[in-house]
């Protein structure tokens, strides 16, 4: 949410150079790590940073720094990435997009030729074009950007830049040209505290509106989204759920966002790919209340839903709407905290919610083949408050929607943009911000082969991460998607397990019944010495109980049309 920018206290009346000034500013917002690839006309910011206490930490690819520095940044915060121009800048652009598509706020740092190189407007190696090519593409891929080719300015602007990706949790670029970032601008840095507030009519307004819809609902119900998560505000909902007494449930995206152990949560509201009694319930609530939720394509089951917008108080970041009113400069936390203040309680009994549901224990049968359906329930089992799941897309994402986020568990996709290839380089990222914390990546054998060589930077740093490979021998969503016998939903098989061996370190499993994956997990799980990659072979037409609804649903659409 919008909020005092940190100033920083200790900077004092010291002269930094553009370079060092940035460096510190980063700290002020909790950054601590910095991923990306050197490049020429990067090195002397890179120089700074291996001089500075932020640690500086190289990945195999620019796309999978982004990627990493994505999940540093929905663990930790914020996250930040430092690559060199257009041929590190551009392979990143991927990475960026999906940030600002969810919400993610990840500092875009790059080099680029020096002001005086310039002159004459010369050919000069990674050029695209002109030398704006690059400051343009990601204009269009962040919130707010600057080249800072002015010391008069560069100071205020990086102020601005960062304090634009805090406030709007979205990505920010900054651009450097290689001759600025030893300069010293002569003067002492101008902190711009920026706090946003919200208009205390509007506000009152709203949240009495709000309240009424709740207390003369039949059905109210919370649905929350991953901007609780963005913007820390599950206490707040938490505080709102109870003193109104309404049910909740998440989308996909907003997995997580409150343990699924509450006993007022119902689960995930995902159109035909959720449970019948959750999408029942939340369709024929007359007052949907949506906090931070986005209601994208995958929220919506792949527009499977059936949600009647004129029974939905929507509020995010960006917009404040109840039925057919619009509400302008209101805060998500203060709509929130207000809402719980009011303490709106319905005026009638609701009806039952399915918020008291309780998974059968998971019974092994260690001679049968492994089928997704059945991992996800063995790994649910192991799942412990301090997991960090992190999911890519495919039926890596929709099985793992079963899972239980247990108090602190965090659940890591990109639910949205769908980029796959996330979850290796996410892995690093993760693991980087929270170093205690036991990271779990699930990843089909496609998005592996994209980036799953980021398992190097995991064994370089002994990072006892688990990586579990769903190997069907091709895209196994698009198949069931598109049917037929395609040739170009197949890949080819590698030996997975034994990857540990190329890389110089780790351990490889190799999976094929349960016992072995309930063997391969334990074993796993226990060993803290670097990372575990169990390679799960699965049958090309297997598919999870999510899947299989959507594909259900899918398919009567079709015949339905």
């Amino acid at each position: 949410m919008p909020m005092t920018v940190p100033a920083h206290p200790h900077l004092g009346d010291s002269n930094p150079s553009i370079g060092e000034y940035l460096i510190r500013r980063l700290q002020d917002y909790g950054i601590a790590d910095v991923f990306g690839i050197p490049g020429d006309y990067v090195l002397s910011f890179y120089t700074l940073l291996e001089k500075s206490e932020l640690n500086a930490i190289g990945c195999t690819r620019e796309d999978c720094a982004g990627f990493a520095a994505d999940a540093y940044a929905r663990v930790k915060g914020m996250g930040a990435l430092c690559v060199t121009y257009c041929v590190g800048g551009l392979s990143v652009c991927n990475s960026i997009a999906g940030a600002y598509a969810e919400k993610s706020p990840v500092v875009m740092i790059t080099g680029s030729p020096g002001l005086r190189e310039r002159i004459h407007n010369p050919l000069l190696h990674h050029m695209v074009r002109n030398f704006r090519t690059q400051y343009d593409v990601f204009e269009k891929l962040c919130i707010a950007g600057a080249e800072l080719n002015d010391p008069n300015t560069a100071f205020r602007e990086i102020d601005r830049v960062l304090a634009s990706c805090k406030r709007y949790s979205r990505p920010v670029y900054l651009e450097i040209p290689r001759d600025m970032v030893h300069v010293r601008p002569g003067q002492n840095p101008v902190y711009e505290h920026l706090e946003v507030v919200s208009d205390t009519r509007a506000l009152a307004e709203a949240v009495e509106e709000a309240a009424k819809r709740i207390e003369n609902a039949k059905q109210p119900v919370l649905l929350l989204g991953v901007e609780i998560h963005r913007f820390s505000l599950r206490d707040q909902v938490l505080k709102l759920a109870e003193e109104a007494g309404l049910p909740m449930a998440a989308t996909m995206l907003g997995k997580g966002v409150v343990a699924e152990t509450h006993p007022q949560y119902m689960g995930l509201y995902e159109g035909a790919l959720g449970e019948p009694e959750v999408t029942r319930y939340v369709e024929e609530s007359d007052c949907v209340v949506m906090l931070g939720t986005f209601m994208t394509d995958i929220n919506l089951g792949i527009y499977t839903a059936e949600l009647d917008h004129s029974d939905c108080i929507y509020a995010t970041s960006e917009e404040l709407r109840i039925r057919h009113h619009h509400y302008h400069d209101v805060r998500l936390d203060d709509f929130i905290a207000g809402l719980a203040e009011r303490k709106p309680r319905p005026k009638q009994q609701l009806p039952p919610a399915p918020t008291d549901w309780n998974k059968q224990p998971f019974v092994l049968q260690p001679e049968e083949k492994m089928t997704i359906s059945r991992m996800i329930d063995r790994l649910d089992e192991q799942l412990v408050d301090d997991t960090i799941v992190i999911a890519d897309i495919g039926d890596s994402l929709f099985s793992s929607t079963e899972l239980t986020t247990r108090g602190h568990t965090e659940f890591i996709s990109p639910a949205y943009y769908t980029s796959m290839g996330f979850a290796v380089p996410a892995t690093l990222g993760a693991s980087t911000a929270s170093p205690e914390a036991r990271v779990v990546a699930i990843v089909g054998d496609g998005a592996f082969q994209m980036t799953g060589m980021e398992l190097s930077n995991l064994v370089a740093r002994k990072i006892p991460a688990i990586i579990i490979v769903l190997n069907n021998g091709g895209y196994g969503t698009e198949r069931l998607l598109h049917p037929g016998e395609y040739k170009f939903n197949d890949i080819h098989t590698w030996n997975y397990h034994k990857l540990p061996e190329v890389l110089g370190g780790g351990t490889g499993y190799e999976v094929f019944t349960e016992g072995e994956f309930d063997t391969a997990l334990n074993t796993a799980w226990d060993d803290r010495s670097g990372p575990s990659i169990l390679h799960v072979h699965l049958s090309p037409t297997d598919s999870s109980r999510a899947l299989d609804r959507l594909g259900a649903k899918m398919q009567q659409t079709v015949v339905g049309g």
